[in-house]
């Protein structure tokens, strides 16, 4: 049984306490690897190696800086099936979707900040003939990044990249659930030269590693991706000590389906924003909104489509739904769609665990759901259910559908299909989310600040937003006259 190991200052060393966690195969139900049981004296370590490394990798000229993260960003690339299938292993996810979309994208995070700290820059703003300000970005010192088990390697290295390319020196938690990836960096980074101590990766428990990494006095940020009750317990620790806080939390995201939209486009894309990764993305669109006028044939069309997505074996060519996470998860997955019809709902298709046969006989997977003939504002539209389970209802007017839209105490993102550029430019200001796709879902330009409102975090992260995030600004004023 492999045995992984915490990575601090530049070594894979074992937990203090000796305890190891179990690290469940999701596609089979069992265990295969065992990971670190961390915990204050674990953190302890990597922060006073990060302290050690700060000074050299901060003032690291920053051509030498963006050389070191290239190398990281080139072995990604080439261990892309290692790591893809190593992905698709820990979180059952199809292995296809990790190597087209999660592994990829992971390179592309620390290519962008390798390339981006050598363009960054400050400001300077003259007062006429009295004086000249110019502003300093210093790096904060040592930052805490914990990311979530949904998109491991994709959004471990989306907040480990812009903190290293700012200068800082990093202390990171990846989920317990899904460590494996995360360890793999770790070797990727000693064969990249990365100095000792600037990234240091511990594995363990969120109430235990996790909590040291938000309490630690020398730690000076927060970047967290999770949950929305995690993220409120992080601030209540955090906000006392004046940390910085960037919160990317969750999400109950609104498709609005106008009868003027691409119906072909619309249709494909949906069937992606609603079950991508088992529906296990932040971004996915779980309540469907169409115009009366268009709600039957969407009906007829979609549900057609779902029932044709093939569940199976995430190695297998062809898999398009893989298993859930863990059983845990799957389970509170069932309980909503128990509770959708305890509601009222209707379920169009699945709405059951889902069982295969051969290796996978014991895997947690859930078959895509579509649930109909609920309000606005049942426990299922209002809460984050975070599978492969969506509802679908019609409206007649913009004032109206804005209303359910806006109902929830999220505001992650959203989607807009019409091909009516007034109606899709009025809406994109009315409704309440932090990103506003219109006719497309998960285009991303990292060049852009990624975040939500209400309940579903505060902060951006993306582009030079991240960046300015792990700095601390300083203005300096010189009269000249």
């Amino acid at each position: 049984m492999q045995k992984l190991q915490n990575y601090i200052n530049g070594e894979l060393v074992a937990p203090v306490s000796g305890r190891y966690i179990d690290n469940y195969d999701p596609a089979i139900g069992e265990v295969y690897s065992l990971i670190p049981d961390s915990g204050e004296e674990d953190v302890q370590q990597a922060v006073a190696a990060a302290q050690t490394a700060f000074e050299g990798w901060s003032l690291m000229p920053a051509e030498q800086r963006s050389r070191i993260m290239l190398r990281i960003s080139t072995l990604i690339e080439d261990n892309l099936d290692r790591l893809a299938k190593a992905e698709s292993v820990d979180n059952g996810k199809p292995v296809s979707l990790a190597t087209q979309v999660d592994i990829p994208r992971a390179a592309k995070n620390f290519w962008f900040y390798a390339t981006g700290l050598v363009h960054y820059s400050s400001q300077a703003h003259a007062m006429e003939n009295s004086a000249i300000n110019y502003t300093l970005r210093h790096p904060l010192g040592v930052v805490g990044c914990i990311s979530p088990w949904n998109l491991p390697l994709y959004l471990f290295s989306w907040k480990i990249a812009p903190a290293l390319a700012a200068g800082n020196c990093v202390v990171a938690k990846p989920s317990e659930i899904t460590p494996m990836t995360a360890y793999l960096l770790s070797e990727i980074c000693q064969q990249a030269g990365l100095p000792k101590g600037v990234l240091n990766i511990i594995h363990g428990y969120g109430h235990k590693a996790g909590a040291a990494i938000v309490s630690h006095p020398q730690v000076k940020a927060i970047s967290f991706t999770g949950g929305t009750k995690t993220g409120e317990a992080i601030a209540r620790e955090a906000a006392p000590k004046f940390k910085k806080l960037s919160l990317e939390l969750g999400g109950k995201n609104p498709n609005i389906i106008f009868a003027d939209c691409n119906y072909e486009q619309m249709l494909e894309t949906t069937l992606r924003s609603s079950f991508a990764n088992q529906g296990q993305i932040c971004l996915c669109g779980s309540r469907i909104f169409v115009e009366k006028s268009l709600y039957e044939k969407f009906k007829k069309d979609f549900i057609a489509r779902v029932k044709e997505m093939r569940i199976g074996d995430p190695a297998a060519d062809g898999t398009r739904i893989g298993a859930v996470v863990s059983e845990s998860h799957m389970n509170k997955i069932l309980s909503y769609i128990d509770l959708a019809q305890q509601e009222g709902g209707i379920l169009l298709t699945g709405g059951k665990r889902h069982q295969l046969q051969g290796r996978c006989v014991n895997g947690y997977f859930v078959e895509p759901t579509v649930v109909e003939g609920l309000s606005y504002d049942c426990r299922v539209n209002q809460e984050e259910i975070f599978g492969p389970v969506v509802t679908i209802m019609p409206f007649e007017t913009e004032e109206e559908v804005l209303k359910y839209a806006n109902s929830v105490q999220y505001g992650l993102s959203s989607t807009v299909w019409t091909e009516s550029l007034n109606r899709a430019t009025r809406l994109a200001q009315q409704i309440e989310a932090g990103i506003v796709w219109v006719n497309c879902w998960l285009l991303r330009d990292l060049r852009t600040p990624f975040g939500g409102v209400k309940a579903s975090g505060v902060g951006r992260e993306g582009g030079f937003d991240a960046m300015e995030f792990f700095t601390e600004p300083k203005n300096v004023c010189i009269k000249i006259n």
